[in-house]
């Protein structure tokens, strides 16, 4: 696995002093029991090799500030059981992941102030390529052998690029929608041009078409990692309180000039009400010339 495990100062705001002070915050965190909740979410969070250190970051701390705002945790309290399950891991590559968060069982601030410190306390890294088929894989397996007994389950996918590693993004889909799981997901439109396959012009209607499904799937936006925080505090109360945003997708400051920032030709987007782009098939081709990608195989 050619992973780089990075570090910097703004982590280092994140953590708290003293190994100590790591210690006790950990062990407030009370293994998830078999008990019942009203949402087994898992966080699937994409740190592929587009994602750089202050992108990956960003996409902690969001999660750190969505799960201390009491908006959130109101809707917490307000379902039938009072409480959910979480799971948060990142991703890359087929064969890359880490899990961050175990399953950890939230009720109210105590409790997500335990979840939370487990994510300031672990390291940012970055793998190579983007596998959401295995995050569904993964996010599949961790639903099965729980022990918990959730109302709801879902799969909650964040990233800013396409699946363009391991099996076929359908055949993953397609298995976890058989098992009665929700995929739900956070495009981000990403218009650093950094290292990696160029992202889409319309990942938002790739995720649409290609990731989500299942009872109640919706997407949320991001315009860009500056507006993460926002996006995903909207995304998970949704999620928590089992309601969807009209259409099945919400923005987060709608791109204005976004598509002429691309180096790389694309096809034109149809508007949102017209044919499918990339369903039922969901192949991505390349500078609009109808050349498929490579095969989507394990890196050796």
């Amino acid at each position: 696995m050619d992973v780089r495990v990075l570090a910097g100062s703004r982590l280092h705001r994140l953590a708290l002093s003293g190994a100590g002070a790591v210690v006790a915050f950990l062990t407030m965190v009370s293994p998830a029991a078999a008990q019942p909740v009203d949402l087994e979410l898992v966080l699937a969070i994409d740190i592929s090799r587009s994602v750089d250190f202050e992108e990956g970051l960003l996409q902690r701390e969001g999660y750190i500030s969505a799960f201390s705002n009491p908006a959130l945790l109101a809707a917490i309290k307000a379902g039938y059981h009072g409480r959910i399950a979480v799971t948060y891991f990142e991703w890359a590559s087929w064969g890359e992941t880490r899990t961050i968060a175990p399953w950890t069982v939230i009720s109210d601030a105590k409790s997500a102030t335990a979840f939370t410190n487990i994510l300031r306390f672990e390291t940012i890294w970055t793998g190579q390529r983007t596998s959401i088929s295995q995050a569904i894989d993964l996010g599949v397996e961790l639903l099965t052998r729980n022990g918990l007994a959730g109302d709801r389950k879902v799969i909650d996918i964040s990233g800013d690029g396409h699946n363009n590693h391991g099996r076929h993004i359908n055949d993953a889909r397609l298995e976890a929608l058989d098992r009665g799981i929700t995929i739900n997901g956070l495009p981000i439109i990403n218009t650093n041009m950094g290292p990696g396959t160029p992202p889409l012009p319309d990942l938002d209607a790739y995720y649409k078409e290609c990731v989500i499904g299942g009872p109640g799937s919706f997407i949320v936006v991001a315009q860009g990692f500056d507006t993460f925080a926002e996006a995903v505090t909207r995304k998970l109360i949704l999620e928590i309180a089992g309601l969807e945003p009209p259409g099945g997708i919400e923005r987060v400051n709608q791109p204005t000039v976004q598509r002429a920032q691309f180096l790389q030709a694309r096809p034109v987007v149809p508007p949102p009400d017209g044919p499918l782009r990339y369903g039922p098939h969901c192949n991505v081709f390349q500078g609009g010339g109808g050349q498929q990608l490579p095969p989507m195989l394990p890196l050796r």
